[in-house]
């Protein structure tokens, strides 16, 4: 690859992306401006809503049968808090004559007030307190608006008024009997000796906030020169203009990329440079407050680096990941529009780094956003794995060369690159512009199966904790009738959509003797995630046994022929023909498979599905047909409820398969069936003429 013209093809790129003044505020102006504000701004307006709750006003009332005694100890707390304020003032300010107390406490005559939950509407009262004796005990109800601040924070005050008042009232009747105050309430002494330095203590703050912020601002960072460099040129229209010149497409990508990944590492150094500031600020300022022992910062110096490098490796992952989505993008706007999700999972994913005993184990070392998030939060307390950190490390590496690998393809296709119409988001056109025949656009597919999961998810969940079976099949309508719904109001040929094309005998033949098949496979590949995932092997069984509340009729109906006739018109239907039309038929039958593992949201479930899905979409490829792909999943799910419904004679049958482990030899013996089965059926099938797309 000439190197001479991919330097002058990145130095045409930076003065293109430079010019653009969103990139330069993203990379200057966001890390080195805006961070040291938010961070001081957001300190300074806590600390002044503190100062403002603790200089408030608090209107009390009382309204007890305890003779004033409750009364007595608010005006006493009261007094107490107005020495202290004093002591305070006099300790701060010498000079300052002022001698208010942090806040005051105003009490209310009952009397005064028509009703005490009008008046706390009104917010005209911030807490109320009423006091009766019940079984020769006083009981006090504190009435406040926890939406309110004052009455909530009044509340608070009380709280600590009745807390004393309580101990006050033990000590003295402890001490009226003539026992020891101390062992009665005291018997044992303790007291909690954290033992994590100053800087880990810190390096834990840092840990659960930083990782976040740096993957999002590296997002920012990368997006907007993603943007310019892909769908900006081709709006521009100078794109055209560059693949005259004698550069090849991969020299064209590559440059790109380079430009796009070095302004996400010269952003993401700035981040570093900018947060680390902060916390040296914060530090500076915590250490001439307090008493407390300072941090040794040269400690830190080992996690920098680390971090450094580990976020120049994200820097790469996701310089090419912004590329491959803007890539798709007609404009400017669009591709805005495209970068949104992107933005979301993102920041979901960067929020585990504030969930609690999360480690980084080898499995969360391959997850992208992920791994980064856990290993800064890692090494800022000191835990330094190498073997951890090489994972993350070449992972992150690893898929960016594989979202640059991408991205050379979509610039080798014309029509991704020029925009073939057939990607288009067209559900949201006005209907009579569309026009008729076809099959929908992977926009619209992508956005049909992003519905349908979030409907399966909420509305599913709902309907099947309250009628059950009747749930499942309810879930059922809903793959089934919202991808319809998308299809017909589109416009688009129902019988090529979903593949209603006949099937011979031999068609069928073929798809049982694979399904068989890959019943023996998938037996294997259970067992052996089930020893690695019991839990979730355990939270399958008891979500299956609790929908087999019904007759054995109506569970074959729901369990058996309903997804065999609703997520095959959804997954071998829709989603794999409207693919084929856009992918080659490889990547198209792979994403229906991932999508499909996906769809049944299960660890353990995943891969068994996952190849189940492959392989019934390859049935549907190899028939032109989706009828013989719906026999194969009606026969998987059938196998499923009679084992469920009669294992006392299928262990006597098949005793190998209630066996709480599977040996090497029985393993064997059923991938080799599996195999001779496979053989068949594919044999089978190999002859069949596909019909051309």
């Amino acid at each position: 690859m000439d190197t001479k013209i991919i330097k002058t093809l990145v130095k045409k790129e930076m003065l293109d992306v430079l010019r653009d003044k969103k990139t330069v505020i993203m990379m200057l102006v966001v890390p080195i401006l805006l961070y040291p504000l938010i961070f001081i701004g957001a300190m300074q307006v806590v600390a002044m809503v503190s100062s403002s709750m603790e200089e408030q006003n608090y209107r009390i009332a009382v309204e007890a049968e305890d003779e004033g005694a409750i009364l007595h100890e608010l005006t006493k707390y009261d007094d107490e808090w107005r020495d202290k304020g004093k002591e305070s003032q006099a300790a701060t300010d010498e000079d300052d004559g002022t001698d208010e107390p942090a806040y005051t406490i105003t009490i209310v005559d009952p009397e005064s007030i028509d009703d005490y939950e009008i008046a706390l509407q009104n917010e005209e009262l911030d807490v109320y307190i009423r006091g009766t004796v019940q079984d020769g005990r006083l009981q006090y109800d504190v009435y406040y608006i926890s939406s309110v601040t004052n009455s909530s924070y009044a509340m608070n005050i009380v709280m600590d008024v009745f807390d004393e008042y309580q101990e006050e009232l033990t000590r003295g009747k402890i001490k009226d009997a003539g026992l020891d105050i101390h062992e009665i309430l005291e018997p044992i002494i303790y007291q909690n000796q954290d033992t994590a330095s100053n800087e880990q203590s810190l390096g834990s703050l840092m840990g659960s906030i930083l990782p976040l912020m740096l993957v999002i601002s590296l997002v920012m960072g990368t997006m907007y020169p993603a943007i310019d460099t892909t769908a900006g040129e081709r709006e521009r229209g100078t794109l055209e203009t560059i693949l005259t010149l004698p550069v090849t497409n991969r020299q064209l990508i590559v440059s790109k990329f380079l430009t796009v990944a070095v302004i996400g590492m010269v952003s993401a150094l700035l981040n570093i440079i900018s947060m680390g500031g902060i916390a040296v600020y914060m530090y500076k300022v915590l250490d001439m407050q307090t008493d407390v022992a300072g941090f040794d910062l040269g400690k830190f110096y080992p996690a920098i680096l680390v971090g450094i490098l580990t976020i120049f490796a994200f820097s790469l992952f996701i310089s090419a990941v912004t590329m491959c989505v803007t890539s798709f993008a007609k404009s400017y706007k669009e591709a805005n529009n495209y970068i949104t999700p992107l933005m979301l999972v993102v920041m979901f994913t960067g929020y585990i780094g504030f969930i609690p005993n999360v480690e980084l184990t080898q499995t969360m070392a391959m997850i992208p956003v992920a791994n980064i998030c856990l290993l800064i939060k890692n090494i800022l307390v000191f835990k330094i794995d190498y073997m951890i950190i090489a994972m993350v490390l070449i992972s992150n590496i690893a898929y960016a060369v594989f979202a640059i690998l991408f991205l050379s393809r979509i610039y080798d296709s014309e029509a991704i690159l020029f925009g073939d119409g057939k990607g288009g988001l067209q559900l949201f056109e006005r209907r009579e512009n569309l026009q008729k025949g076809g099959v929908p656009t992977a926009a619209d597919v992508w956005f049909v199966v992003a519905l349908t999961i979030v409907l399966v998810i909420y509305a599913g969940s709902m309907l099947q904790l309250k009628f059950g079976l009747g749930g499942v099949f309810g879930t059922q309508l809903i793959i089934l009738l919202v991808p319809l719904a998308v299809v017909l109001y589109t416009k688009k040929d129902i019988r090529q959509t979903y593949g209603f094309h006949p099937a011979g005998v031999r068609d069928f033949a073929g798809a049982f003797f694979v399904i068989l098949g890959m019943y023996p496979f998938n037996i294997v590949i259970s067992y052996a995630l089930i020893s690695l995932f019991p839990q979730s092997a355990d939270n399958v069984v008891t979500t299956f046994s609790s929908i087999l509340d019904g007759n054995v009729v109506s569970v074959f109906l729901v369990i058996a022929v309903a997804p065999a006739v609703c997520e095959e018109m959804m997954f071998r239907g829709l989603i794999y023909n409207s693919m084929r039309a856009k992918y080659r038929v490889s990547v198209a039958i792979a994403i229906v498979a991932v999508l499909f593992g996906i769809y049944h949201m299960s660890l353990v479930k995943f891969i068994p599905t996952g190849l189940l899905g492959l392989m019934l979409c390859y049935v549907a490829y190899r028939t032109g047909s989706i009828f013989p792909s719906m026999m194969m999943h009606f026969i998987n799910n059938a196998l499923s409820v009679v084992v469920s419904y009669y294992p006392e004679k299928i262990e006597k049958m098949f005793p190998i398969l209630y066996k709480e482990s599977m040996p090497v030899s029985d393993a064997l013996i059923f991938s080799g069936v599996g195999l001779v089965l496979l053989g068949i059926g594919g044999a089978m099938l190999r002859g069949k003429n596909v019909p051309s797309k």
